[in-house]
């Protein structure tokens, strides 16, 4: 038997939907969900992907997640939005914030969106890179549970905290710029304990605040930031721009992504975007066009966030993988929905 199954992109989403709906969520929350996870395994995200059915659907049986949530937005002023999640899930308060800004925008010339009561945001880019799509300048923040320490101390307090940015592009899809501040992802840390190697010591610390190479030790201690103590204050940054901001938890006070216990983790995220044609005098897209030409000719660069497309184009054409175990668990899901229905 392989180890692993192959599914066309319609199959992903629909198994996602499936699992989704018998796990006590709406078919409106389950196919925005699904849609955002599909998205991100088909661009190489895979730790952002169908891997987190099971923990989602857990959620949402438990009442972690509210799957039937409505996602509510109040405007209040004339160029900002404050989204209500309502303890669901992310996607559809994001969907909400990415449909309203385009026309906040256009009369203000600069908008955000703040949403909070909210959860797991999934692949931060592909939100930047969605309203890059309608022609503006996008900043995508959000915090997370606790992963990494404030600088110079031993306990992880706050999240990993992804920044995506992203703009339009006159000849080509929007180029989209995202990143985590921890110095590696945790999925790799997972990895390397799971394959019984060893890791670099400039990525987390154990439990005591010492640096370590035994990935159950940084497992079970805090993960490190790019840019050291820099990075630690960027980090900061987001957080405040993100929890503080919109009225939501930091990461300390939030609880897990990937277990059902305790309360829902109730962070933030703020969506900023521009009209890059009002700020810059009509000279927006030249501009970028020529930078974008400039990096292109430089011997060894390359333009970030270009992996994605090949991974996208490639799962357009031949569909995504999961493994076996990851198939039949997200199948036990719609079965047991399925008994219990």
């Amino acid at each position: 038997m392989n180890d692993f199954v192959r599914l066309t992109l319609a199959d992903a989403e629909d198994l996602a939907v499936r699992a989704l709906i018998a796990s006590n969520t709406s078919k409106a929350n389950a196919r925005s969900t699904a849609a955002a996870l599909v998205a991100a395994e088909a661009d190489g995200q895979k730790g952002h992907g169908l891997s987190r059915i099971p923990s989602y659907a857990a959620q949402a049986r438990s009442g972690k997640v509210n799957g039937l949530a409505v996602p509510s937005a109040v405007r209040t002023a004339t160029a900002l939005l404050r989204v209500d999640a309502n303890s669901g899930f992310a996607y559809p308060a994001i969907d909400l914030a990415c449909d309203a800004l385009p026309d906040l925008v256009s009369v203000t010339g600069v908008a955000a969106a703040c949403v909070f009561n909210s959860h797991h945001f999934g692949q931060a880019g592909a939100h930047a890179e969605r309203l890059a799509a309608r022609g503006l300048v996008a900043l995508v923040l959000s915090n997370s549970p606790k992963a990494i320490n404030f600088w110079g101390g031993s306990k992880p307090m706050l999240g990993t905290n992804p920044i995506a940015f992203a703009v339009p592009r006159e000849d080509g899809v929007p180029l989209v710029i995202d990143l985590a501040l921890s110095k590696v992802a945790r999925g790799k840390i997972v990895a390397a304990k799971n394959a019984g190697q060893k890791i670099p010591d400039s990525w987390a610390l154990d439990a005591d605040g010492n640096p370590t190479d035994d990935p159950t030790a940084a497992l079970a201690g805090s993960m490190l930031p790019i840019g050291d103590a820099k990075g630690a204050a960027l980090v900061l940054m987001v957080e405040l721009l993100t929890a503080a901001l919109t009225g939501s938890n930091f990461g300390y006070e939030a609880s897990s992504f990937f277990d059902s216990e305790g309360d829902p983790p109730h962070i933030g995220h703020t969506l900023i975007v521009f009209q890059p044609e009002l700020s810059s005098g009509g000279g927006f897209a030249e501009r970028v066009t020529n930078i974008i030409s400039a990096l292109e000719h430089t011997d060894g660069a390359r333009l970030p966030g270009t992996s994605r497309l090949t991974h996208r184009q490639r799962s357009v054409e031949e569909g995504v993988t999961i493994s076996t175990a990851l198939h039949q668990e997200i199948t036990a899901i719609i079965n047991s929905g399925k008994a219990n229905g």
